[in-house]
């Protein structure tokens, strides 16, 4: 397999300012994606969930990444950079969910569930998974790239705990000073398919210390949450002022109604003395979790495409909103990632 992988993945590309390159990181093949003109290089590693761990800007890592390479990530699976949390994000009520009237079972015992600290089932199935394959690393005079996919059908295990036909196609694009992180999912089901896919990007400044940060909350909902961390259904205006200064507290916070500009899209951003990092929603991503722990040196700007426990509360008339996909349809939605100040 790897001898096919290299033959059809060149090795590099590159044109103008932009050049996509394959390599190995102690071991780990990993894609490092380039923009000369705005000092910016992304490395993704495919086989560990497709994950961004570096979005570097004038050499600085701005995703939290406590690891010297992949490699000791792949040893000790840690939430941090960009995990992609699919077929859910966040956290369901119960060993089980909803949809499309039928009630669903999870199976705890195929290892492949992970849960928090009250034993629900959260973040999905795919966080560090090694099955996705890149089938494109390119570049050209106005971008550069790298697209992966997971074929979610050709895993049994993946099918019993959710049992709709997809394919998940992701692309990093690195362009004019910018990441997007597109995903596209295509059902290839018999029935329409709900959508609650998310991420957890971790971030961090370099030029001063959490307690010195402040926060833009692009929001006008604040959804209510129980003691396990689901919401109760209740929403009421957003508090925090803006921008938010993290000496004032944490932050674990779900956020929806997003404040859009003219181009439909949200924008969240954390600033320190000079530096800013802007995380910008499309619009599919209709919901916000913005996380950001006390004495930890990061924050985290999530895109949600619905809330917590959205199958069972969609189920239960609580939440109205989830998206789906028919047979044969398509979803596909950006998240772009942008810092100045370095």
């Amino acid at each position: 397999m790897r001898v096919a992988f290299a033959l059809l993945i060149p090795l590099m590309t590159q044109a103008a300012n932009y050049s996509a390159r394959k390599t190995a990181v102690d071991g780990i093949e990993v894609v490092q994606l380039a923009d000369t003109a705005h000092h910016m290089e992304v490395s993704i590693a495919p086989s560990i969930g497709n994950m961004a761990y570096e979005i570097k800007v004038a050499g600085k890592n701005i995703l939290f990444f406590p690891f010297h390479s992949p490699a000791e990530l792949k040893e000790n699976p840690t939430f941090c950079a960009i995990p992609f949390l699919a077929p859910w994000a966040n956290r369901i009520d119960d060993d089980s969910y909803w949809a499309n009237g039928k009630k669903y079972l999870l199976n705890g015992d195929l290892g492949n569930l992970r849960r928090d600290g009250n034993r629900k089932p959260i973040h999905g199935l795919l966080n560090f998974s090694p099955l996705w394959t890149l089938v494109a690393a390119s570049s050209d005079d106005k971008a550069a790239w790298a697209t992966s996919k997971f074929e979610f059908a050709k895993h049994p295990e993946m099918m019993a705990q959710f049992p709709f036909a997809h394919t998940i196609t992701m692309t990093y694009r690195l362009a004019n000073g910018e990441v997007e992180v597109q995903t596209t999912i295509n059902n290839e089901s018999a029935e329409a398919m709900p959508v609650a896919i998310g991420y957890h990007p971790y971030f961090r400044l370099d030029d001063s210390p959490r307690d010195q940060w402040k926060v833009h909350l692009s929001a006008r909902d604040h959804l209510l949450l129980n003691n396990l961390l689901i919401p109760t259904g209740e929403r009421k205006p957003v508090e925090f002022p803006d921008p938010y200064a993290l000496k004032n507290g944490q932050l674990d916070d779900v956020f929806s109604d997003l404040v859009r500009g003219a181009d439909g899209r949200a924008r969240f951003w954390v600033e320190g003395k000079k530096e800013r990092i802007s995380v910008t929603y499309g619009p599919k991503y209709t919901v916000a979790v913005v996380y950001a722990p006390r004495s930890r040196e990061f924050i985290c700007f999530e895109p949600m495409s619905a809330i917590t426990d959205a199958f069972n509360l969609a189920h239960g008339g609580v939440y109205k909103e989830l998206q789906s996909v028919p047979p044969g349809g398509q979803w596909k939605e950006s998240f772009w990632i942008a810092a100045t100040g370095y």
